[in-house]
């Protein structure tokens, strides 16, 4: 068992704390960086544009990352409101602290984030689907780093379990379903639900960069984000039936129905693009319309006409005559 119960804040700088959850997605965004400009660079598009695009979609994504999570665990901020804007703890005397940033739900990030790098490549006139590509293993990347803050936080675990990776969550962090009097801290350890989700990202981000080097003939462009779709849908989804106190919808968790919506995305766009007469995989050579067009054109012209046919061949044995 991992008896740790670690402090949220990695250094404190005057009355202002460092928190481990923003060290994790500040590491997280780096690691995401350095795929996407290797992507980019082996796919022969400019890696120039993933440090001002990456800014742009990491804003979208915080916001509505954190608006999701508000609609989710608004039961924490409805006493205090101001605290779901600003990164402040009210304290015993009533007073104000800083509190650090922290509170993102994946799936809000993931749809506004979407949203943004959609508008970009359309203002920059690059291929989205292409940039999906390259942008789905970063999206794996980022979330399996990210995730070990809330291990700092004490939070996203599931139920109570004696298995050797159960971690142990102190008192002040527990929800109201495993209070310490009848789940005692000395002998109690929860399911690490963080972690499971971050070795699916792992496993997800080399999943989709083995695909992208070894199976680049049966990919259409923009496979990568549908898989990433499917496979993150599939993994929050059975994830939360682990998880106590989540938001709901007429007794279903909200995030169990927005990653289905996922999965059907993913699901039905690979099963359309790779149905008869569906987008050319990428492996396929790239032929211009005037290529396969002359290619045509000269077969027909060598059917309609015989004796030019022969005429050619003639002429392609032997040389053209001198002018």
């Amino acid at each position: 068992m991992i008896d740790i119960t670690p402090d949220p804040v990695a250094i404190q700088i005057g009355s202002f704390p460092i928190h481990w959850y923003g060290i994790c997605y500040a590491v997280g965004l780096a690691a995401a960086y350095f795929i996407l400009v290797h992507e980019a660079r082996r796919r022969g598009e400019d890696p120039d544009l993933v440090g001002n695009g990456m800014i742009v979609v990491a804003i979208a994504a915080l916001v509505g990352g954190r608006l999701y999570h508000l609609i989710d665990q608004w039961a924490l901020y409805a006493p205090d409101p101001i605290t779901a804007i600003l990164p402040i703890a009210r304290q015993a005397d009533g007073s104000y602290a800083f509190a650090g940033f922290s509170g993102l739900g994946v799936p809000g990030g993931i749809i506004t984030g979407t949203i943004a790098a959609w508008y970009l490549t359309r203002r920059w006139k690059v291929n989205f689907w292409r940039w999906a590509d390259i942008v789905a293993p970063a999206l794996f990347i980022m979330q399996a780093v990210g995730r070990f803050g809330n291990f700092f936080n004490q939070e996203l675990y599931g139920p109570p379990t004696t298995l050797p990776w159960g971690i142990a969550i102190d008192c002040a962090h527990r929800v109201t379903a495993y209070p310490c009097d009848l789940f005692p801290l000395a002998t109690t350890h929860f399911q690490p639900l963080f972690l499971y989700e971050s070795v699916s990202g792992l496993i997800g981000a080399a999943t989709l960069l083995w695909l992208a080097r070894h199976r680049t003939a049966r990919l259409v462009p923009g496979d990568l984000l549908l898989v990433f779709f499917v496979w993150y849908g599939a993994t929050r989804f059975g994830l939360e039936f682990l998880r106590t106190g989540n938001w709901t919808f007429f007794g279903i968790p909200t995030a169990q129905i927005v990653t289905i919506a996922f999965m059907l995305v993913g699901l039905v766009g690979l099963w359309y693009r790779h149905g008869r007469g569906r987008p050319r995989p990428a492996g396929t050579d790239d032929l211009t319309d005037g290529d396969d067009t002359d290619g045509v054109e000269d077969d027909v012209d060598a059917i309609d006409d015989p004796d030019a046919a022969s005429a050619d061949r003639s002429a392609a044995e032997f040389g053209s005559p001198p002018a």
